[in-house]
């Protein structure tokens, strides 16, 4: 803006340094004419003298309107040099802004490059984690599998428990039952055993002698199936 205010302003000095010296150079002219009587006649003169006159007249009229010409430029350029003026303070106040917004962001890029490395250690960290519970849930499933495994096995001996305790109690049903058998077996042989005490105990003695031997054998017979007999439910009741 300087720079230009300096060049418009030296431009309208030498425009008017120029006309000055040309006004000058003419009336140099004029009276070097006018003072030559010899060299030209009197009214050449004074046509040559009307001639310059005319054409410095001219010369005023052009040099006031190139004057005019060059303060309506002058003008110009100074309200040109004051909105340019106006504009780079507006530029300036825009830059000022700029750099302060630049200053700002490198300072938000600072921190977010700050995050973006506490970002990637939590990263890391949390791959180191997965990676351990990864680890962790290998050994668990394992572990898992082992007590599937041997829960499977408590439930087949839990079911052959419950078999071989359904086998003992019928087992132990058929014993019971056979002891009752055995009992009244046992009961029945003792009523026979009584009877056959009774009636020896009320039969003759003759018919004693000549039966001896018969009441012998029966009563061999009949203590002897009945010691079998128990003999038979006392095993069987060990057994259950």
């Amino acid at each position: 803006m300087a720079a230009s205010s300096k060049s418009s302003q030296t431009a309208k000095n030498l425009a008017i340094a120029l006309l000055a010296l040309w006004s000058i150079i003419s009336l140099v002219v004029i009276v070097v004419w006018a003072t030559s009587p010899d060299l030209k006649s009197s009214a050449q003169c004074r046509s040559e003298l009307q001639d310059v006159t005319e054409k410095l007249e001219g010369a005023k009229v052009v040099w006031g309107k190139n004057k005019v010409a060059l303060e309506e430029m002058v003008r110009a350029a100074r309200e040109e040099q004051g909105q340019l003026r106006a504009q780079v303070l507006e530029l300036l106040g825009h830059l000022n802004a700029t750099n302060a917004s630049l200053d700002e962001c490198r300072q938000e890029k600072g921190v977010l490059y700050g995050n973006i490395s506490l970002l990637q250690e939590m990263v890391e960290q949390f791959r180191q984690t997965a990676a351990n519970l990864t680890a962790q849930l290998g050994l668990k499933e394992e572990v898992i599998e082992s007590l599937q495994q041997n829960l499977t096995q408590a439930v087949h001996r839990t079911e052959s428990c419950f078999s071989l305790k359904a086998a003992a109690d019928s087992q132990m049903m058929a014993a019971q039952s056979q002891t009752r058998a055995c009992e009244s077996s046992q009961q029945y042989l003792q009523k026979q055993l009584h009877k056959c005490k009774e009636a020896e105990s009320v039969a003759p003695p003759q018919t004693q002698q000549d039966v001896s031997i018969p009441l012998e054998d029966s009563a061999t017979s009949l203590p002897l199936a009945g010691i079998l007999t128990l003999l038979a439910c006392c095993s069987l009741h060990l057994m259950t």
